[in-house]
This record gives structure tokens, sequence and C-alpha cells, in this order.
């Protein structure tokens, strides 16, 4: 099944001068211009491409990549707005649409804007909305505890960071449980804490449980011998030494260097902590 804003791949049909004709089902012959074409074709080779329409309205093929597609989510750039809307930077020749009645507030050139790319059912053509949450899904996040996920940082609040999950749900990570940099347009990935009656999501960027520990002592033991065997920080330094040097909580640096010195992998000092060598 061939669809308008998804990379696919589609069987060569014909070779032409200007280009490649593809099988686009239902859609007929799609072109596939002979700019985009990279590496030579012949009929019956399979390519992937991303399927959109230009700027005369026809439907088309590109071997190059949007920095988004449709269902998902990002920031994007503005680069034009006239009377019938904004034009979003999105990777390809034709700029990203959005109407005035899908943006939250009146978009202005040259700054961005999270939204989400959708197809719109009357006309079929690619655009854009910042009203996010009226595309997501009406059914409960499927997740568990500690599973990874893919996140974008959407917004600052007084808890912390809004973030969109999977770009289908909105989750939040609580600022006491930050210990690395993160700002809005930030695309990573993150662990379920708790799935909320509500729907909504609490995420944190470390693992949790036992994997989260072992990860955290690989993290520390790495460190240490990339610095001779010692590092000047210990159970005595300060939460802000601690956050900025190893990005993890006090609390679960006194947890992890605890656990390799039981391990006998380092000594704790007054001054810092050592490596013991085997």
């Amino acid at each position: 099944m061939i669809e308008i804003g998804i990379t696919q791949q589609l069987t060569v049909v014909k070779i032409v001068d200007f280009g490649a004709y593809l099988d686009g089902g239902p859609y007929g012959e799609i072109l596939l211009p002979k700019r985009y074409i990279v590496t030579e074709l012949a009929e019956g080779d399979e390519i992937e491409v991303f399927i959109y329409f230009d700027s005369e309205d026809r439907i088309i093929a590109t071997t190059e990549k949007p920095y988004v597609m449709v269902g998902e989510c990002a920031f994007l750039n503005v680069v034009q707005v006239n009377r019938h809307g904004a034009f979003l930077d999105w990777g390809l020749s034709k700029d990203l649409f959005v109407p005035f009645r899908e943006q939250m507030v009146k978009m202005q050139e040259g700054k961005s804007y999270c939204v989400r790319v959708y197809v719109d059912e009357k006309t079929q053509r690619i655009a854009a909305s910042t009203k996010i949450e009226s595309y997501f899904p009406d059914y409960f996040p499927p997740y568990k505890v500690d599973q990874e996920v893919d996140i974008l940082v959407h917004s600052k609040t007084d808890l912390g960071f809004k973030v969109i999950v999977e770009d289908s749900f909105w989750g939040l990570i609580y600022q006491n449980e930050i210990f690395e940099p993160i700002a809005p347009g930030d695309a990573t990935t993150a662990f379920i804490k708790k799935v909320r009656e509500d729907g909504k999501i609490d995420l944190t960027l470390q693992k949790i449980g036992f994997s989260k520990m072992t990860d955290m002592q690989s993290f520390v033991l790495q460190k240490l011998i990339g610095n001779d065997g010692f590092l000047p920080y210990n159970d005595k330094s300060t939460p802000e030494q601690i956050q900025q040097e190893f990005a993890m909580s006090k609390k679960n640096f006194k947890m992890t260097i605890g656990m390799l010195y039981k391990q006998r992998k380092i000594a704790i000092l007054k001054n810092g902590i050592r490596l013991i060598e085997k």
C-alpha cells in the first residue's frame, strides 16, 4: 500500500530521459526526477523513496530525506508567512505548509515551532499543525515500567520538561530527576517510570533498578580509567559537583561507589576515589 508522506520501497517500471517511473499502485506511475537518482537504475529495481506532492501539486518521489514524516513531531523553522499560512523548512525543495487554522499562535518567520505532520483528508496534501494533541491516538498508552521510548522535548514547565512520547502521548520528566542538559527540541530516549490513570506518562532519562545501577557503575569505572585511575569526587562532594561531572544525583553516586567499593573495584579516599588495579 502506497502511503503519502512516508519513506518506502517502490519498484522501477520505466526509465526515461528525465528520470524513472515507479509503481505507485492506486496512484499510477510516480515520477522520480533524474536529479534525485544517485545510482544507476533498471526496470524491476527497488528503490527507497519519499512520496509527496511537489510545488505544482503533482505526486512525486524523491530520494531526499525530510527531517520529519507523516505522523511524526519535530521542531521546524518558519521560512515564510503569507495570507494562506506559514511554510516550514523540512529538508525538501517544497516547504511544509501550516494552515492558519492549525496554528495555536500565529507563526512568525525565523522562529521554530513544534509541529506534527499529517495528511489532509480532503486534499491528500501533506501539512503540519502545532495543535499536536488533536492528532494523538485515543487509546491508553501501552507502555511498561522501564520500557525505553523515543521522546521529543516540547517545553519547560514548573515541574520539569514536558515531552512527546513516541509522537503519540504527553509525558513529563521531573526537574529533580534531570542530571544532564536538555532543552526544547532535543530528541532522545527515556524510560517509562509510571503511566498515570489520566494517560499522562512520567519518565526518567536513566534506567530504573538493577540495569540502571550496572550502567552507572560502568560509567564511573570508565571515567576512572580515562583519568589515570583517580577522580577527586566522593560522598563528601556537593550534589552540584556530582551532577556536573557524572550526570546523576548524589544519592545514585553514593550507591554506585558504595557497590564498586564492596566489589573491591575502587578505594574511597578522603580526596576522591581510586581504581584498584588487579
